[in-house]
């Protein structure tokens, strides 16, 4: 690749289209429309990590830190690191049972509308046919383009393309190398596998912190995620942390301008995910990391989060939600005017392991039913009611929630007002106290007028009357171990 030229032509794409490479200009971006209908996507941790499945897909970074568990294990298993360093698990990533149609109909089955394979996580093994390192799965490893295939695949099913990026964080990701006798020392230069390598940040939230990235690195950086824009065009890329950092901002302006301008030129709304501020507030999409918010928000936000608790990739040991904890999620993040991103782990021979399989499918087979209540919905005055307090901010999934009969989330569409009881209760009946009547000197959450009740997946009638304390619903034979919704036509 010349990348001069390359360089360039992200700076004409600038200059003359719509978006700016400055805040004022990135400001006008609005979430798109298939977005913030979709409500729900896969995101797909899948590299050389996946090899060694020892305890999480850090791997590459924590088993060159003396004293670790993937130290020990590394030296135990495999050797010392100056014979065998992560390099050496390259040719064992041979992703021989992969097959990029199969994944697309389990993502369909499971009822998201968006994908976001890893394009190139902190390990920086490119997913991709790049023309910018040779460490790349089209000319190692699998020797196949892997996000081409998945591309394809999901066209076919009607799933839209994301990628993310976990890039940035290669400039120290591979540094502890350096601190013994490894595989990872000088010289190293641009388009190797472990350059740059640099020490670590005491700090990782110092904004300000040195060594800073290196304009070779970041041009390096910028240059990467514009090739995976121009040769894949996924409608939404996300961006891990540490692209906050003061070095990186210039660049990462560049990039959002040149992405958003290239997909107007390609005639679609893209989008772009980020976490800590990165971006000016307003210019993308905000993402929690294995959190969501306490409250409803005005803006449209996204959780990301992973089926397993201890890890993104697939390990031997991983420890899973349930598809019911998952399920309640993704009801109380779309309630708050949000979307859910749910992360799974192949195996490194390229099959998904039968315990995301499970959780998928019964998350899809939910959907399948009571799918009208989240999809194309907006939020109600508020997200709902009941006792259960929601933990706020990143890193608070580390266990199940547990929820009420009392708790119930609401979203709208069209006329209807649909009410999701998190747990549904064993006598079949449910108060809902936000519908109730208002008395005359008090304001009531709803004036209108409730035409009638329905329960999705069922076929039993609901007795309903309105009260002063609320609407209340009574079943018989509705029985369900997952959440259920109440259908209310207004008028």
């Amino acid at each position: 690749m010349d990348k001069k030229k390359y360089l360039e032509e992200i700076e004409r794409v600038i200059q003359e289209g719509k978006f700016k490479d400055d805040w004022k200009s990135l400001s006008s971006f609005t979430p798109p429309e298939w977005y913030v209908n979709a409500k729900f996507g896969i995101f797909i941790h899948w590299g050389v990590y996946s090899v060694p499945a020892f305890k999480n897909e850090w791997y590459p970074r924590n088993m060159y830190i003396q004293g670790t568990d993937e130290f020990k294990h590394h030296i135990a298993t495999y050797g010392e690191h100056k014979e065998f360093g992560y390099k050496d698990f390259i040719p064992m990533f041979k992703a021989e049972k992969f097959n990029a149609d199969e994944w697309a109909q389990l993502f369909k089955d499971a009822g998201a509308k968006y994908i976001v394979p890893v394009a190139e996580h902190h390990d920086g093994f490119q997913m991709y046919k790049s023309e910018l390192s040779r460490f790349n799965a089209y000319e190692m490893g699998p020797k196949r383009d892997i996000l081409g295939e998945l591309r394809t695949a999901f066209d076919k099913q009607g799933l839209v393309l994301g990628a993310s990026s976990h890039r940035v964080e290669h400039w120290f990701f591979m540094g502890h190398g350096k601190d013994f006798d490894s595989d990872i020392k000088e010289p190293l230069v641009c388009g190797d596998f472990y350059w740059p390598a640099m020490p670590e940040p005491e700090d990782h939230q110092d904004l300000f912190s040195q060594p800073a990235p290196s304009q070779e690195f970041l041009e390096d950086w910028l240059l990467r995620t514009c090739e995976i824009v121009d040769h894949y065009r996924p409608k939404l890329v996300y961006f891990d942390w540490w692209i906050q950092h003061n070095a990186v901002k210039p660049y990462l302006k560049k990039f959002a301008a040149y992405y958003y301008n290239r997909a107007k030129e390609w005639g679609f709304d893209a989008v772009i995910n980020y976490k800590h501020d990165a971006l000016m507030f307003g210019c993308g999409v905000v993402d929690i990391e294995r959190g969501q918010f306490a409250d409803q928000k005005p803006y449209f936000w996204q959780t990301d989060t992973a089926v397993a608790r201890n890890s993104w990739c697939y390990t031997e040991n991983n420890e899973y939600k349930t598809a019911y904890e998952i399920i309640c999620d993704l009801v109380d993040i779309v309630s708050k005017n949000g979307c859910l991103l749910l992360n799974i782990g192949p195996k490194a021979d390229g099959t998904i392991p039968e315990e995301d399989k499970k959780i998928l499918l019964e998350i899809g087979d939910w959907l399948k039913v009571n799918g009208e209540a989240i999809y194309d919905t907006r939020v109600w005055r508020f997200a709902g009611e009941g006792p259960t307090e929601i933990d706020e901010g990143e890193f608070t999934d580390a266990k199940a929630k547990t929820f009420t009969s009392e708790d119930i989330r609401f979203t709208v569409k069209d006329s209807n007002i649909y009410a999701t009881v998190l747990a549904f209760p064993e006598d079949g009946v449910v108060k809902i106290r936000s519908l109730g009547y208002g008395k005359a000197t008090k304001l009531s959450h709803f004036h209108g007028i409730i035409k009638d009740v329905s329960v999705l997946g069922f076929s039993e009638k609901p007795v309903w009357e309105r009260t002063e304390e609320g609407l209340i619903i009574s079943t018989k034979t509705v029985k369900s171990d997952k959440p259920v919704v109440f259908k209310i036509l207004v008028d």
